[in-house]
C-alpha cells in the first residue's frame, strides 16, 4: 500500500478536535512571544500568556455570533475581577471580604449551565493569575498596568478565537457528530456482549458496563445538541447545517433502536442454545457498530461511508431465523415472536444505518425543533441561581465549599508570607472540585504534574540557559497544557508547570520559583481535599436515593410519551425526543453517581452490591421502555379499545411517580403492591391469545416486562431508603 500524500495527512490531522484547538493556542501564544521578543519587552510575557491561557479555559463551542458575546463577557469578568484583585491586595481583611463574595457569586454561576461556569471559572483563575503577577513584579507597577496586560493577552485569543468559529463554522459540529457516531459504535459494540450464547454469562456484569457507556453517549448527544442549537438561525438551520441536522437526529433513532431490549437476554440464551441465532444476532450488531464508528470516521475525515459487510450478517441472520420459524419446535414457540421483534429491530437498524448515505432524505416532514435550555432573561437567570441557594442544592455546597477553602488558603498564604504564596489559591481552584472522587483524583494528579513540570522546568533552565530556546519551550508546553488537559492530567499539569518556570525564567530568578511551587501546591491540595471532606461534603451515597428516584420520573415520562405516539401515530416531535433524552440522561447521571460513590471512604460507600443492581435495573427498564419507542409507525393503535393496555400503562408510569415521589420524601417504600402482578397477568393472559396484531401483541409484550420490573424496583428503593437512613 501506498503511504498517504502530505496533504492527506495533514488533513487527517487538520480533522481532528484537538489539533485544531491546540493551533489557536499555538498562534495566540507564538504571536505573543514574538511579539514581546521583537519589541524587546520580554517582562510582558508573563501576564499576555497568562491572559491568553485564562481566555481559552473560557472558550466555549458556540457560533461565532455567540462566541463574539461570550468574548465579550468574558473580558468585562477579567478585567473587573483583576481590577478588583490590585485595588483590594494592599488590604488583607477587603482582600478576603472580596475573595468570598467574588468565588461564591462566580460558582453560582454553574447554576445557568456549563457555558456559563466555564466563563466564570476562568474568571477566577485569572483573578489569581493577577496574585501571581504581582508575587514576580520587579517592581511595583501602576494599578491598571497588571488587569490591562491580562485583558490585552486574552482580547488576543478571544479575537482569534471569534475569526476562527467564523472562518470554519460548521467544523465543530462535524468533529462533535463523528465523535458521536464512534461512541455509538462503541455503545453497540459493548451490547453485541449481552448475545453472548453462553448460560453462564453474567449480564448483570455487561449491563453495568453498557450503562457506563451509554453515558458518554448521552454526553455526546448533548453536545452535538448544542453545538447544533448555538448555529440555528430563527429555529432554521443554517446553510451547510441541514445535513449535520439530519444525522444528530439519525443518530438519536439508532441510539433508541441499539439500546432496546425485547426479553431478558438469559431466557433468549437458554431457549435457543442450541440454534446459531443469538451468535447471528450478536455478530450483526458488532458489525453495525463497526459500522458506526466507520461513519464517524467518514464525518470527520469527510470521506465516502461503506456499512462494510453488515448487510451480509443480517441476510445469515434472517435465514437463521427463518429457519427456526420453519421447525417450530414447542420449547422455543414461546419467546419466536420476541426473536422475532429482535430480528426486526436489527433489520430497521440497518436500514437507518443504510440511509446514513444520503442523511438528507431522513429529514422530510421532521419535527427540526430542538429544546433551549439556556436562560433567555436577566430574570430567568436569577430565578435559576436563587432555586439553588439551598443546602440541597450539589450547585451551592460547592460555591461555598470552595468560597471557604479560598479564604482558607488566604489565611494559609498569610500567615506564612503576606505578600508570597498565591499558588496556594491557584492549586485549591484547580483541585477543589464538587465532589470526593473527582478531588481526590485531581488532587493526587495535580501533585504529581507537578513535581514533572518542576524536574522538567529546573533540567530546561539548566540545560538550556539561552533566553531563546527557554521561550520556545515555554510555548510548546503551554499548548500541551491544551493538549493533554482534557484526558491526561498529569501531563498537562507538568506541561503548564513547566511554562511558568521558562517564562518567569526570563524576568525573575526561575530557580527561585521552584520549590515555593512545590510548597504551595502541597497546601492548596491538602485545603481542598479537607474542604471535600469536613465542609457540606457531598458523599454520593447520600443523594443516590435522589438520582434513582430522577430516574424513575423519566422513565413514567417516556412510558407515557411512548403511548401518546402509539395511539397517535410516529411523530419524532420535541416532546417525545425531550422525554426519551430525560430518561437517558437520568440513567447516565445514575450511572455517575454510582461510579463516584464507589470511590468515597467505605462506610460512604456501603451496600455497593444493591446500587449496582439498581443500575443494571434501571438500565433493563430503559432497554423496555426503548423498545416500545423503536417500534413505533405511522399507524395508531386504538387505545381506547385496548382498555387493558390503556390501564396497565398509566398503571406503571403512576407506580414508578409514587415510588419517585417516596424517595424524594424519604417515605417507606411498600415492599410490593396489590395491583402490580394483576397489571402483569392480565398482560400476559392477553398475549397468551395470540393476537395476528403484531404490534398490539408487541406493545402487551414490551408493556408486560416493564411491569415485572415494579416489585424488584420497590425492593431495592425500600432498601435505598434503610441505607440513607443509617449514613445520615
Amino acid at each position: 500500500m501506498t503511504p498517504p500524500s502530505f496533504f492527506r495527512s495533514l488533513q487527517r490531522l487538520w480533522a481532528l478536535e484537538k489539533f485544531s484547538y491546540s493551533l489557536r493556542v499555538f498562534i495566540a501564544l507564538s504571536g505573543a512571544m514574538g511579539a514581546c521578543w521583537l519589541l524587546d519587552r520580554i517582562s510582558l510575557i508573563i501576564p499576555f500568556f497568562l491572559g491568553i491561557i485564562a481566555a481559552a479555559l473560557a472558550e466555549t463551542d458556540d457560533s461565532w455570533r455567540g462566541r463574539l458575546k461570550a468574548t465579550l463577557l468574558t473580558l468585562v469578568l477579567f478585567a473587573v475581577s483583576s481590577f478588583i484583585v490590585e485595588l483590594l491586595t494592599p488590604y488583607p481583611a477587603l482582600f478576603t471580604c472580596g475573595i468570598v463574595l467574588s468565588t461564591f457569586t462566580f460558582s453560582m454561576f454553574g447554576a445557568l449551565g456549563e457555558r456559563y461556569a466555564t466563563i466564570a471559572q476562568a474568571a477566577l483563575i485569572l483573578a489569581v493569575y493577577t496574585m501571581l503577577g504581582l508575587e514576580q513584579a520587579a517592581a511595583p507597577q501602576d494599578l491598571w498596568h497588571e488587569p490591562m496586560l491580562l485583558t490585552i493577552g486574552a482580547a488576543w485569543y478571544g479575537l482569534l478565537s471569534v475569526l476562527w468559529h467564523a472562518l470554519f463554522a460548521n467544523q465543530p459540529v462535524q468533529q462533535g457528530l463523528a465523535g458521536l457516531f464512534e461512541q455509538l459504535g462503541g455503545y453497540m459494540e459493548a451490547k453485541s456482549t449481552l448475545f453472548e450464547p453462553s448460560r453462564q454469562l453474567d449480564v448483570g456484569a455487561e449491563r453495568v458496563a453498557l450503562a457506563r457507556q451509554n453515558g458518554k453517549v448521552v454526553i455526546a448527544l448533548n453536545q452535538v445538541k448544542e453545538l447544533i442549537r448555538s448555529r440555528l438561525r430563527d429555529g432554521h438551520a443554517a446553510p451547510g447545517l441541514d445535513r449535520s441536522l439530519a444525522l444528530f437526529f439519525l443518530a438519536q433513532d439508532i441510539h433508541e433502536r441499539a439500546s432496546s431490549s425485547h426479553y431478558p437476554y438469559d431466557e433468549f440464551a437458554a431457549a435457543f442454545f442450541h440454534s446459531d441465532v443469538m451468535f447471528r444476532c450478536q455478530r450483526l450488531l458488532r458489525r453495525q457498530g463497526e459500522a458506526c464508528r466507520a461513519l464517524g470516521r467518514a464525518i470527520r475525515f469527510g470521506e465516502p461511508f461503506s456499512d462494510g459487510d453488515s448487510r451480509q450478517a443480517l441476510a445469515d441472520l434472517q435465514d437463521s431465523f427463518s429457519y427456526l420459524g420453519a421447525r417450530d419446535e414447542p420449547a422455543q414457540r414461546a419467546l419466536l415472536r420476541s426473536l422475532g421483534d429482535l430480528v426486526g429491530n436489527l433489520t430497521a437498524l440497518e436500514q437507518a444505518l443504510a440511509g446514513a448515505k444520503d442523511p438528507g432524505s431522513l429529514a422530510v416532514g421532521r419535527d427540526n425543533s430542538l429544546f433551549d435550555g439556556s436562560p433567555h432573561s436577566v430574570r430567568d437567570a436569577w430565578e435559576r441561581i436563587r432555586r439553588q441557594i439551598t443546602p440541597s442544592s450539589p450547585v451551592f455546597r460547592h460555591a461555598l465549599r470552595l468560597t471557604l477553602a479560598l479564604a482558607a488558603g488566604y489565611g494559609v498564604k498569610y500567615l506564612i508570607h503576606p505578600t508570597l504564596g498565591y499558588w496556594i489559591l491557584l492549586t485549591t481552584l484547580f483541585v477543589c472540585l464538587p465532589n470526593y472522587a473527582s478531588t481526590r483524583q485531581r488532587l493526587w494528579e495535580r501533585i504529581f504534574g507537578t513535581v514533572l513540570g518542576l524536574v522538567a522546568g529546573w533540567a530546561s533552565i539548566t540545560l538550556f540557559p539561552e533566553p531563546e530556546i527557554q521561550r520556545l519551550i515555554a510555548v510548546a508546553a503551554g499548548v500541551a497544557f491544551f493538549l493533554y488537559r482534557s484526558n491526561r492530567y498529569i501531563l498537562a499539569t507538568g506541561a503548564i508547570t513547566l511554562m511558568v518556570v521558562c517564562c518567569f525564567n526570563q524576568v525573575v530568578d526561575g530557580y527561585a520559583i521552584i520549590w515555593p511551587r512545590l510548597t504551595d501546591t502541597l497546601l492548596g491540595s491538602l485545603i481542598s481535599g479537607l474542604a471535600v471532606f469536613f465542609i457540606l461534603p457531598d458523599w454520593q451515597g447520600r443523594r443516590l436515593h435522589k438520582e434513582v428516584a430522577a430516574t424513575l420520573r423519566a422513565n413514567a415520562g417516556y412510558l407515557r410519551e411512548i403511548i401518546r405516539q402509539y395511539s397517535s401515530g410516529k411523530s419524532d416531535d420535541l416532546a417525545y425526543r425531550l422525554a426519551r433524552r430525560n430518561a437517558h440522561a437520568a440513567d447516565a447521571a445514575l450511572s455517575g453517581t454510582l461510579s463516584n460513590m464507589l470511590q468515597e471512604p467505605g462506610r460512604f460507600s456501603k451496600d455497593a452490591e444493591s446500587c449496582l443492581r439498581n443500575l443494571v435495573m434501571s438500565h433493563t427498564l430503559l432497554g423496555y421502555l426503548s423498545a416500545l419507542g423503536a417500534h413505533r409507525d405511522n399507524q395508531s393503535i386504538h387505545l381506547e379499545d385496548e382498555r387493558v393496555v390503556g390501564r396497565a400503562a398509566e398503571h406503571i408510569a403512576r407506580i414508578l411517580d409514587d415510588i419517585a415521589g417516596d424517595l424524594d420524601a424519604r417515605r417507606p417504600v411498600a415492599p410490593v403492591a396489590d395491583g402490580d402482578p394483576r397489571v402483569v397477568e392480565d398482560l400476559e393472559s392477553m398475549g397468551a391469545a395470540e393476537p395476528n396484531d403484531d404490534r398490539s401483541r408487541l406493545l402487551r409484550t414490551q408493556l408486560s416486562l416493564i411491569g415485572r420490573q415494579l416489585a424488584p424496583i420497590r425492593a431495592l428503593a425500600a432498601q435505598f431508603q434503610q441505607n440513607v437512613s443509617e449514613q445520615r
